[in-house]
C-alpha cells in the first residue's frame, strides 16, 4: 500500500528498503518471492533483490576491514550497485509488467489486508519459516553442492587464460563471483586477497556482482520465477555491472 505508482518512485522505494534490511544473496529470494505474490511490483522487488544483499551496514564493515580500514572501496561498491540496482530495476519495469512468478499467487488479498490478532500472527511465523525452508531448502543446498565442486575441482589459476587485459580481468573476477557463491558478509576478504593479481575495476566488479547473482541465487530464482525472466535479470546484471566499473574508471 505504501508503494508509490510511479515505477521510478517503486524501484527507488524498493532499493531504500533493500539497503535497510540486510539478507544474504541466497536467503533474500524466498522473501522476494512472497513481496511479489502479496502485490508488490515486481520492479521494487528486484530493487530490492539486488541492494538487500550488497548494501547494508554488515557488508559495508567488511568491506572497509577487509580492504585495511579503507573506505573507498567500500564507498565505491555501495555507490555503484545502488545505481547499478536503480537501472537494472528499472529496465525491468519495461521488459515485465506482470509478477513472473511459476505459480499464481494463492494469497487472498482480502485475508491478507485483515490484521490477524497479535498472537496468531507469532503463531504463523515458525509455520511460515519451516515452509519456506522446505520450499527452497532444496534448491539452496544444490546450489551450494555445484558451487563446492566448483572450488574443489576448478583451480583458480586456470581462469586466468581467459583474462587478458583489464576487461579479461574483470570477466574473470565476475565468473569467480558466480561461480564460487560466496556469501555477501565475507566475499570482500577473498577479494582482498586478489589484489596483487587484479586492478580495482575488476575487484569492484567481484564485489557488486556476486551479491546480485551467483549460481546459488540463479537456481533459486528459477525455481520462483519464469525462465525467461531469470535470463534477462542475469543479463542485465551482468551487462550494467561491466559496462559501470569500467566507466568509473574512464571518469
Amino acid at each position: 500500500r505504501w508503494i508509490p505508482k510511479n515505477r521510478f518512485l517503486a524501484v527507488i522505494m524498493g532499493c531504500v528498503v533493500g539497503a535497510f534490511f540486510p539478507a544474504c544473496e541466497c536467503g533474500i529470494v524466498p522473501i522476494v518471492r512472497r513481496l511479489v505474490a502479496k502485490g508488490v511490483p515486481l520492479h521494487a522487488a528486484v530493487g530490492f533483490l539486488l541492494t538487500g544483499p550488497l548494501i547494508n551496514p554488515i557488508v559495508i564493515l567488511s568491506t572497509y576491514m577487509a580492504f585495511g580500514n579503507d573506505g573507498t572501496i567500500a564507498s565505491l561498491r555501495m555507490g555503484i550497485g545502488f545505481v547499478d540496482a536503480l537501472i537494472i530495476a528499472f529496465i525491468i519495469s519495461f521488459l515485465f509488467p506482470s509478477n513472473q512468478l511459476k505459480a499464481a499467487p494463492v494469497l487472498d488479498v482480502q485475508e491478507h489486508v485483515k490484521r490477524a490478532p497479535l498472537f496468531h500472527q507469532l503463531e504463523e511465523v515458525p509455520k511460515h519459516s519451516i515452509d519456506e525452508f522446505f520450499d527452497t531448502g532444496k534448491y539452496l543446498i544444490i546450489g551450494a553442492c555445484i558451487a563446492a565442486l566448483m572450488q574443489t575441482y576448478v583451480h583458480t589459476k586456470s581462469l586466468f587464460l581467459f583474462g587478458d587485459g583489464d576487461f579479461g580481468k574483470t570477466i574473470v573476477m565476475m565468473g569467480l563471483a558466480y561461480f564460487l557463491s560466496l556469501c555477501s558478509e565475507a566475499d570482500a576478504f577473498i577479494a582482498a586477497s586478489f589484489k596483487s593479481l587484479f586492478p580495482a575495476t575488476s575487484i569492484l566488479a567481484f564485489l557488486v556482482y556476486g551479491p546480485m547473482i551467483d549460481l546459488k541465487n540463479t537456481i533459486m530464482l528459477l525455481s520462483a520465477f519464469r525462465v525467461r525472466f531469470v535470463l534477462v535479470l542475469l543479463i542485465l546484471i551482468t551487462s550494467v555491472v561491466f559496462i559501470s566499473v569500467h566507466l568509473i574508471r574512464m571518469l
